[in-house]
């Protein structure tokens, strides 16, 4: 084993040695850089590049040792992507720079590791990107800190990795660009949990508080840059700008409501709000539409009735300029209309752990819950099949169908069910999963659909994790009862 690894270094060193030679070899062109690398357990053989605008700039295949090289020219500098089987990791690319990473995709974030020209500044952005993962899985923890103590404790965080980041940088020449990058990411991220707050420490209910914060607690909102465009597609700052905007919007609530009034995040005004304020606010067109877009689909894309999704739907193109997005949202509108209660089942192909195809409605024979998972994320298959699992013990009259969304190999869709025992004859996956996931509307993982015996829709939309879930079944199913009695 020990030799095989050895072996395995030799040969990655091999191959970054005449990766950068080559690099090196094209000469001094100051709008060029390369990226390449090698990718271990890979889940299809599809590598996706994308540009700072996030859009696909090139698109690429494995070679047969699982690895590619790829030059860019006329490079913008800039926040890039590489994109496979489902997952992304954000690459900063500047001139000159020859990159390359390795990478398992059974860790795909921690074990990320880039090597030649402009690796450490990546490196480093690796770092800060998995420090703030750490920190927003903890932040329910942090958020019952009361308000002075929250507000301390998040700025003496961040100041301390900036002075960690100035260390870093007494011992590394980087650009001013790299330097404003870190710094956005820190600051964002510190400024995304300070609007976040008020929602985690408050609820809902008592939301009214939030006029109680400390008069300092928003200061930094004098220096936040609607328009970087730069940091159009950077986790960190998207993050802040969709809870600040909530928080505004709350603001606005309750300066046309008086104080006592009953909060729903749900209602149209609240959430008409949150549009007018993202055009007021941001100049920058690709920042402001792809913030009208998710905004407006949180709306739409809840249990409202098609009168009040529609309404929301001609508000948000009234304001969006991107045609890109107002097809997709008029196709989602589309979706969610043949999504209705008591309509059937759209008919979509699934393929079963043996590789046979079948209809999906064909597989329904008494009241079932669709569930879904993607095997990018390890602890939200887990913990949906757990969930499962306690629900059939509670409904033992219901069928539960597991659906994969991934178009990822079935070699590593299988692997997953194997390693965690999940009943094969339960697990399925969509032959077409583009296809499926629109006609489903599938935009956020948690979702389910509950339908009856003949495969007609009880409630398109339900969250198995509600803590008011078993009571919405129970009542769906006990309606469904009545119904077929009569």
């Amino acid at each position: 084993m020990k030799d095989f690894l050895i072996y395995k270094y030799l040969l990655c060193s091999f191959f970054l040695a005449s990766f950068t030679i080559g690099c090196n070899s094209k000469g001094n062109n100051s709008d060029i850089a390369y990226i390449g690398g090698e990718i271990i357990n890979p889940k299809n053989k599809k590598i996706t590049l994308y540009n700072t605008k996030g859009k696909v700039a090139d698109t690429f295949t494995l070679d047969t040792n699982n690895r590619f090289l790829h030059k860019i020219e006329n490079l913008q500098p800039g926040l890039y992507s590489i994109r496979h089987g489902g997952e992304y990791q954000m690459v900063l690319l500047e001139p000159n720079d020859s990159i390359m990473f390795r990478l398992n995709t059974y860790d795909f974030d921690g074990s990320l590791v880039f090597t030649g020209k402009g690796a450490k500044k990546n490196n480093y952005l690796i770092k800060t990107y998995l420090t703030n993962e750490k920190e927003a899985k903890k932040l329910n923890t942090y958020a019952q800190r009361e308000p002075e103590d929250f507000d301390n404790f998040i700025e003496k965080r961040r100041l301390s990795r900036l002075n960690e980041f100035e260390a870093f940088l007494e011992n590394n020449d980087e650009t001013p660009f790299f330097q404003s990058i870190i710094e956005a990411n820190i600051n964002y991220n510190a400024y995304a949990d300070k609007e976040i707050y008020p929602f985690a420490y408050f609820g809902n209910n008592k939301l009214v508080h939030i006029k109680d914060l400390p008069e300092n607690f928003y200061n930094y909102r004098t220096t936040v840059d609607y328009n970087a465009n730069h940091l159009s597609n950077f986790f960190s700052y998207n993050r802040f700008l969709f809870f600040h905007i909530d928080n505004l919007a709350l603001k606005a609530f309750y300066d046309k409501n008086p104080f006592h009034s009953k909060f729903d995040r749900h209602s149209a005004e609240y959430n008409k709000a949150k549009l007018d304020i993202i055009d007021s606010l941001v100049e920058d067109e690709t920042i402001k539409n792809n913030l009208l877009k998710y905004k407006a689909r949180d709306y739409i894309s809840y249990n409202h009735s098609e009168a009040e999704a529609q309404e929301m739907l001609d508000y948000y193109l009234e304001k969006s300029t991107d045609d890109e997005h107002k097809t997709y949202m008029n196709d989602l509108m589309a979706s969610l209309r043949l999504l209705r209660k008591g309509n059937p089942l759209p008919d979509l192909t699934v393929v079963n752990y043996d590789d046979k195809e079948t209809a999906l409605s064909s597989i329904i024979t008494k009241p079932t819950i669709i569930y879904f998972w993607t095997s990018n994320r390890k602890s939200q298959y887990r913990n949906s099949h757990y969930k499962v699992k306690e629900l059939k013990s509670k409904f033992d009259n219901m069928d539960f169908i597991s659906v994969n969304i991934n178009d990822n190999d079935d070699e590593f869709w299988k692997n997953i069910i194997k390693q965690y025992d999940f009943p094969t004859t339960c697990e399925y996956k969509f032959k077409n999963s583009k296809k499926a996931q629109q006609t489903l509307a599938l935009n956020y993982l948690n979702k389910a659909i509950i339908v009856d015996e003949t495969g007609h829709i009880l409630h398109p939309n339900a969250n198995i994790y509600n803590s008011e879930f078993d009571i919405l079944l129970s009542e769906l199913l006990e309606e469904q009862k009545k119904h077929s009695i009569k």
